[in-house]
């Protein structure tokens, strides 16, 4: 008798073939049989109508903290997701020494909007090296596995001390030291080695993260620690300075030690190669003889803006500044004030905080063809037609005004949509040819991260809802929807044993009521430790999730299992299948 048996589901086996009607068994925490099951099973679900695909693994995420106290792992556990890799962008919290706590929370916030309140409340910080980080984490049960990357700026900290976090120029005896630390992470189980290279990631106090003008020296040394374990990703965010030659040491690394190393390609006035160039030189690299590979987002990156979000268009204006530090119920009863409105939109915005951001700042504030009313059912890919300018002008109204009520509807949680990331063009066009290549990899969620501007963890239901159904500009099919965020991430970073419907394979599945799944309207709650805010989304249309046979989601709704673990290193079927 069979542990759990679906029958009857349209299944997507994750390899990218045509979908077909049949049945899975599993067994324990592993798929037995797909295709036709006659025994009976102690659990049956009938999934006649609906499809089937493997759990979603989601490589590109900021859990580092969250994953230290909870066991749901919202939002992305929501989202079908069972596999999330963490430690991106080169900030994390090991190694770490007791003196380095509040810093490392400070460059954590301040790079990925985390509250740093919740942060120091919630973790325990019963850790200092990266191993006893990995040790802490696998402590706590969860809905969905957990891998991660050592984290560069950790990394710089603990081995050079200020002079890391001042980005001075590391030592011979430097380098050993932190490629030292990088290896016995990846020994412990590390699934790789993340750093930051824009100037866009600051500390909550303004510095740039440790190793953005990290040079090829460097990088390569660290590098070669993970050639020494044989295994491992090379994660990076960069703003691809051409004098910097990024393209040069990432082909050469990964040439020298056969590993691949990954970068967030993104569509960016703040860029200085434009997104083309960008993949060709990755093509080049890799036709050279280089495993470089292009991290992908899946909409347009920026900004959800709301009255209790991080920002909104009035954040700088002196009647604004006046409430900020107040109660929402008073800030509210102000915001309802006539008087109070009309004073705030006669006012010009103060000077922006530092000259690093005003263009962003003219963005946030003034940049209303931009902006958009992000409504139920909005699609994330909206017209010109549809900016806050446009529909301001044809209403004969004054757009900050009408911004203004906008962010009223609902007693004041009305939202804002800012595409500052990938909508040069007014659409998402560019991105349906780079789901088409094998030399990108779908990416970017931020899952966990930039808790009050945005809640891109819903990555892979829009990929689902909206690339391969909805979009009326072309969609791809759902093979190969299913295939990107499953086998080809899981691929990436050495998970072999999951992202594929096959006997022997990890028991992670979804239900999904396909034609019935659709992302919800986002919310701000208030649920983080120390009452930390954070922006979610859930979606309708998953009928149930499983993990390692285990079904941890029905119908949208979290169930008592928690048969979710932290991965060590390189994981594949054979290795279960002794296990077992």
């Amino acid at each position: 008798m069979y542990d759990l048996i679906i029958r009857n589901g349209t299944i997507y086996d994750g390899l990218g073939g045509a979908p077909f009607v049949g049945d899975i068994a599993i067994t324990g925490e592993t798929i037995a049989v797909v295709g036709k099951v006659n025994g009976p099973g102690r659990q049956e679900i009938d999934a006649e109508g609906l499809i089937v695909t493997p759990g979603f693994v989601d490589v590109h995420t900021h859990y580092d903290g969250q994953a230290t106290w909870d066991d749901v792992m919202a939002p992305s556990a929501w989202h079908g997701v069972t596999t999330v890799v963490m430690g991106n962008c080169g900030v994390g919290f090991a190694p770490a020494k007791p003196d380095k706590h509040e810093w490392l929370i400070g460059l954590m916030e301040g790079v990925e909007d985390i509250p740093g309140t919740a942060l120091a409340e919630g973790m325990s910080w019963d850790w200092e090296s990266f191993p006893e980080y990995l040790d802490s984490l696998e402590k706590l049960p969860r809905t969905i596995d957990i891998g991660t990357h050592v984290p560069h700026g950790a990394v710089r900290a603990y081995v050079m001390g200020e002079r890391g976090a001042a980005n001075e120029e590391p030592t011979d005896a430097d380098i050993a030291a932190m490629s030292r630390i990088v290896e016995d992470g990846l020994r412990a189980g590390a699934l790789g080695f993340s750093s930051s290279r824009t100037v866009l990631h600051k500390s909550i106090d303004g510095e740039l993260v440790p190793g953005t003008t990290a040079t090829a020296r460097e990088l390569i040394g660290i590098g070669r620690a993970m050639g020494n374990v044989g295994y491992g990703v090379f994660e990076m965010a960069s703003d691809l300075v051409p004098e910097w030659r990024e393209f040069d040491w990432m082909t050469s690394l990964s040439k020298e030690t056969g590993l691949p190393v990954t970068f967030a390609m993104l569509q960016s006035p703040m860029k200085q190669m434009h997104w083309t160039e960008q993949m060709a030189a990755c093509e080049e690299a890799n036709r050279t003889g280089g495993h470089v590979v292009a991290q992908i987002s899946l909409r347009g990156t920026g900004v959800v803006m709301a009255w209790r979000g991080t920002v909104h268009p009035f954040v700088q204006r002196p009647s604004w500044q006046a409430i900020a530090g107040l109660p929402w119920e008073e800030q509210l009863a102000h915001l309802k004030d006539p008087a109070f409105k009309a004073k705030l939109l006669a006012e010009d915005n103060l000077p922006p905080p530092s000259m690093d951001t005003a263009a962003l700042f003219m963005l946030v504030t003034a940049g209303w063809a931009l902006q958009f009313p992000l409504v139920d059912g909005f699609s994330y890919e909206p017209t010109r037609e549809e900016s806050i300018a446009l529909v301001a002008d044809a209403a004969g109204r004054d757009p900050a005004e009408f911004a203004y009520d906008v962010l009223m509807e609902n007693e004041g949680t009305g939202f804002i949509y800012l595409p500052i990331l990938n909508y040069q063009d007014g659409n998402l066009e560019f991105i349906k040819g780079l789901l088409e290549r094998d030399d990108t990899v779908v990416s970017l969620s931020d899952g966990g991260a930039h808790c009050g501007t945005i809640c891109d963890a819903a990555a892979p239901t829009f990929l689902l809802s909206y690339w391969a159904r909805d979009r009326k500009a072309g969609t791809i099919p759902v093979e190969l929807a299913v295939k990107r965020q499953c086998h080809d991430t899981a691929r990436l970073y050495g998970l072999n044993d999951r992202g594929v419907l096959k006997p022997g394979y990890l028991a992670d599945l979804n239900i999904i009521d396909f034609k019935r799944l659709r992302l919800s309207r986002p919310w701000l709650a208030f649920d983080l430790p120390a009452g930390g805010k954070r922006l979610l989304q859930k979606a309708d249309g998953y009928v149930a999730t499983i993990k390692s046979g285990e079904i941890t989601f029905r119908d949208g709704e979290v169930t008592d299992a928690r048969p979710g673990t932290l991965i060590r290193g390189p994981q594949n079927v054979e290795q279960r299948v002794a296990a077992e």
